[in-house]
């Protein structure tokens, strides 16, 4: 498997050069050189707001296909808890989940049931009081990531448990085998996703060597079909296994709630997500449990995958769960409850290290800071980095050069015409 792999891609023939993205990279990613933007591979964190923000619509991300259902003996569809909120009227989730097996998958698992076992888990952890506290949720892989890369010291605050979407997949995978007879390879399980960061987290999980999940369907690609499938339906059958629990995993706070902790934070939206860091970073919170980030703004349900308004779908998921159980689902004891745990520790990701070696390192951030002080300090991005002082590093690393800055480029003009005056 690569070491980084990717959701987020960029057009160039789109690309125009505009330098919106570079303004709202969470992480630096982005550069625009020679009139077109360019991805950092290792710093990007795929939380999809390049493409929220491109006018031009060059950004875009990746995600599989229906037709790679036709590469398995059995499949299973994954539906996150936020596809209920894009349709209109639904009273019944289980119109939605017939309508995902009439669209050709053979069975259908709720990844709201794998996030009623994470919460139970989540609870009996936190009960346990071994976790260092404030615990940050890892259900959302775009803010894991941006610890990884920018707060690597608040890695070991990190839930070391599995997303809903792994559980659901590793349970679905697990009774489809024990009932068929089929081998793992012959099942083919495909979660119904609201964001790129689930496709990157499928193909370079996060916690553990491999994934459980085959496919990333986006909730937009398969909208219209499923729709259409829904619209046809002679009969709605019994699918639903979880509750209220589950499904408000969809938007934010609704994992938070689901510890049954009040001492929680919940926020959403990467730069608020990236100021709730900031203060922990800064220990201003250590009288909290429990802290839920999610990059997109009003939670999964605000991803880039979805059709519908985030706030709209919230409020669709909240009238929807009126009618449901608490919750349907428990993790298991002992045993079971560490399944659900990472095997592999959470690691700080040094893409925004100027180099590998520390004296180097502090060499190269010493030139930068020099190069810093001669440039305006405007951050206007003109120069194609998003900001001065990512520039003087671009310049210290022999990646740009100074006169990038149209600004210090003017100075040394006039400067010049000055002399030949002279």
């Amino acid at each position: 498997m690569e070491r980084f792999v990717h959701s987020v891609t960029l057009d160039k023939d789109k690309c125009v050069g505009c330098t919106n993205c570079i303004k709202h990279c969470p992480t630096q990613a982005i550069r625009v050189r020679d009139g077109k933007a360019t991805i950092i591979t290792e710093r990007c964190i795929d939380c999809g707001e390049c493409i929220r923000v491109c006018p031009h619509r060059a950004k875009k991300a990746r995600h599989d296909s229906l037709s790679q259902l036709e590469n398995f003996t059995y499949t299973v569809a994954l539906p996150a808890p936020s596809l209920y909120g894009q349709f209109r009227n639904l009273d019944d989730v289980d119109v939605v989940l017939t309508g995902l097996q009439n669209l050709g998958f053979d069975e259908v698992f709720e990844v709201s049931r794998g996030a009623e076992i994470v919460s139970d888990a989540t609870r009996q952890m936190l009960a346990d009081g071994k976790l260092k506290k404030p615990v940050i949720s890892s259900a959302c892989p775009a803010v894991v990531r941006l610890i990884q890369v920018r707060f690597p010291e608040l890695c070991d605050h990190v839930l070391p448990l599995k997303s809903p979407m792994e559980v659901s997949a590793a349970l679905a995978r697990q009774r489809v085998m024990a009932r068929t007879g089929l081998s793992p390879d012959e099942i083919g399980i495909f979660f119904i996703s609201p964001c790129p960061a689930k496709y990157t987290d499928a193909h370079a999980p996060i916690g553990m060597p491999r994934s459980q999940v085959d496919g990333v369907l986006a909730i937009s690609d398969i909208y219209p079909a499923l729709l259409g499938k829904m619209n046809k339906l002679e009969k709605v059958e019994p699918l639903s296994h979880s509750g209220l629990i589950g499904v408000s995993w969809s938007f934010i706070g609704g994992e938070a709630a689901g510890t049954l902790n009040e001492n929680h934070l919940s926020a959403d939206g990467i730069q608020n997500v990236i100021r709730v860091l900031e203060d922990l970073e800064d220990e201003k919170f250590t009288d909290l449990d429990f802290i839920e980030l999610n990059a997109c703004a009003g939670g999964c349900v605000g991803g880039v995958f979805t059709t519908e308004n985030g706030y709209v779908a919230r409020a669709r998921i909240k009238h929807l769960r009126k009618y449901m159980p608490v919750s349907c689902n428990r993790a298991g004891e002992s045993g079971e409850l560490s399944s659900l745990c990472w095997s592999l520790p959470l690691q700080e990701n040094p893409a925004l290290r100027l180099a590998s070696n520390v004296f180097e390192a502090m060499e190269l951030m010493q030139r930068a800071d020099e190069i810093a002080e001669t440039l305006p300090k405007l951050d206007c991005g003109s120069c194609g980095a998003p900001s001065c002082h990512a520039l003087a590093e671009d310049v210290a690393l022999g990646l740009a050069s100074e006169d990038d800055c149209i600004f210090r480029l003017r100075r040394r003009l006039q400067d010049v015409e000055g002399e030949d005056n002279a």
